[in-house]
């Protein structure tokens, strides 16, 4: 290969012997010159819409992805006998899933194409789910659940690099934007699946009259049905992902220049195609020309580590402020709060509908306010909400009494049977609904038992599943305390609401331009692909520990866990995080190298 200048100054790298330069070959090619009529605005048109709508496809499997268990706990460990740790597992196995294939992805992704991978991740998400609604146990649940957030992976990475790669400046801003609306889009799509599916169950336990039989075929068919209609836009994805081109920065790196400039004049004009044709020529100097070849660069380079750690740092931070886990279990927390099944999905619906409108004002405001100011703005409104919400549950949580002692004098042999009162539990009478909750195990699996004095006929009772016959039964925990009243659920509710507007106005829509745009040309595939797997580590983290901590602790203590992490993330992005509004991702590469020395 050899650097060969071209008439009007420009630089393109051509085979050694040949001096016909390669942007008119790659004009004529294009039809975008040599006599050769333009393509019309119309079709580029089209084809970005398209190219914009599978995009967002994309994004709505991968909220569809967090968003389809939080309804589907409230019956998946009645219909199939897990524990608590089992439970978390199977919420934490998304977002593992996503941190096993996001570093794999970004390589793929180098490899054989942002396309082709968009396309097996769609495979890969009709593959988990056929698993997941035919499981019969943990070990099923768990695979297809791991398979479910590894698609979520490959996306995460490939869809954004996608979009970044595709569009020009101006609309990159919006169209990345609009991945992440379609990420809120996805989490609305399953609150409502799991709304209806809840709504359903209830209505048919009801009319179960107690008989254990139907109302177990109940909650059987509801989770799983939640799954199964979630498995449609995953076959459009898929199907859809096959009709798009190739990203014309991936094919320039791999030396198919032609190729490069045909890909970009499908979705814009061919003065503008081969505009950005020359930046990227520009940004090529002769020392790369191993890393044209080869389609990789070193991330040890000095001038690769500021973005590269500031990316990182910002895809951590992103997930610790509790996400993932407020959407996994969120019909859980307002159930706690004091809201019924019924309600708490209802509130599930409505804070996911602000995340998705507030995603809508995030991305109207992007490329007008810029990425600082929407970051610093949504991290500051995420600590005063987590706060907030922290010291309502703090507040009835601290009112629980100590009870093991009492249902540890019940247990007989490795069951326990007793009623539960204020009477039975040795408390004066309250007045109101209070609740027992029972952290117990049989060996190594903890479990959690809740009992409500308000229902008819409150007891206890304790016996172990087939597979843990034999063994002991150990009370590790019993409290008991007043159940919060509906106004105080939907005080949380309100909390959550402010919390997800802030993050999906603010760290929702830039954290994927931040990913994009900080990391340069040539590393951006493994260094997006490192940076999701840390950002999936911390989610996968946090969803695991979520339930053993409210079960030891309280779920205060998660909320103050979440505010701390914003607080951290609103520091860096106030000392550290450059403005990148308007700037090629040419630009914003060379403002780095200049920081790098």
């Amino acid at each position: 290969m050899s650097c060969v200048p071209v008439e009007d100054g420009g630089v393109v790298w051509q085979p050694e012997g040949d001096y016909v330069t390669m942007t008119k070959i790659s004009a004529a090619a294009a039809g975008c010159g040599n006599g050769m009529q333009e393509p019309k605005p119309l079709n580029s048109s089209i084809y970005r819409r398209f190219l914009i709508f599978i995009a967002g496809m994309g994004g709505l499997l991968y909220g569809i992805d967090v968003g389809i268990i939080a309804a589907a706990l409230l019956y998946l460990g009645k219909a199939v006998d897990l524990s608590v740790e089992q439970k978390s597992l199977i919420v934490a196995a998304v977002l593992g899933g996503s941190m096993l294939s996001s570093p794999l992805a970004g390589l793929l992704a180098d490899w054989f194409g942002r396309k082709r991978m968009m396309v097996v991740s769609g495979l890969l998400f009709v593959i988990s789910i056929g698993l997941i609604f035919t499981s019969q146990g943990f070990v099923e649940l768990f695979v297809g659940r791991l398979l479910q957030g590894m698609s979520g992976g490959v996306i995460a990475v490939v869809v954004p690099l996608y979009l970044a790669e595709t569009l020009k400046a101006d609309l990159r801003g919006r169209g990345t934007a609009l991945f992440q609306f379609m990420l809120t889009f996805g989490i609305v799509m399953a609150s409502l699946i799991g709304y209806y599916y809840t709504h359903q169950a209830q209505h048919l336990i009801s009319q179960a009259a107690g008989n254990s039989v139907l109302i177990l075929a109940a909650e059987n068919h509801a989770w799983r049905s939640m799954f199964l209609a979630i498995i449609y836009p995953g076959l459009v994805f898929f199907a859809g992902s096959m009709f798009l081109g190739e990203s014309p920065r991936w094919l320039f790196r791999r030396g198919k220049v032609e190729q490069a400039l045909r890909a970009l004049a499908k979705s814009t004009s061919c003065d503008e195609a081969e505009l950005e044709l020359k930046e990227m020529q520009a940004l090529t100097t002769e020392r790369d020309t191993n890393v044209l070849m080869k389609g990789f660069d070193s991330l040890l380079q000095r001038k690769y580590v500021i973005p590269f750690l500031l990316a990182c740092a910002i895809l951590s931070l992103n997930t610790a402020t509790g996400i993932n886990s407020v959407l996994s279990f969120i019909v859980v927390i307002l159930k706690k709060a004091g809201l019924t099944p019924t309600l708490s999905t209802q509130g599930d619906i409505v804070v996911t509908v602000l995340n998705c409108v507030a995603t809508l004002i995030g991305v109207a405001l992007v490329d007008r306010k810029g990425r600082r100011f929407l970051l610093k703005a949504g991290t500051a409104g995420i600590v005063l909400s987590m706060v907030a919400a922290g010291l309502i549950f703090l507040r009835f949580e601290s009112r629980q009494v100590n009870v093991k002692a009492r249902v540890a004098a019940a247990q007989s042999g490795n069951e326990i049977t007793m009623p539960v009162s204020d009477s039975a539990l040795g408390m004066a009478p309250t007045g109101h609904a209070m609740a027992l909750t029972v952290l117990y195990r049989y060996g190594s699996g903890e479990h959690i038992a809740t009992v409500v004095t308000s229902s008819a006929h409150p007891a206890l009772k304790i016996v172990p599943a087939s597979k843990d016959a034999g063994k002991a039964l150990v009370v590790e925990l019993a409290s008991y305390g007043p159940v919060p009243p509906q106004s105080t659920g939907w005080l949380i509710a309100l909390c959550l609401g402010a919390f997800i507007c802030c993050y999906a106005a603010g760290p929702g829509v830039v954290v994927w331009l931040a990913l994009s745009e900080l990391m340069p040309t040539r590393i951006r595939s493994s260094g997006m692909g490192i940076a999701l797997l840390l950002n999936q580590g911390v989610s996968t983290m946090m969803a695991f520990l979520f339930l053993p901590i409210v079960a030891h602790f309280g779920y205060y203590a998660m909320f103050f866990i979440w505010a701390g992490c914003a607080a951290l993330y609103f520091t860096t992005a106030t000392l550290f995080l450059p403005e990148t509004k308007g700037k090629t991702l040419e630009e914003i590469e060379l403002h780095f190298e200049g920081a790098g020395g």
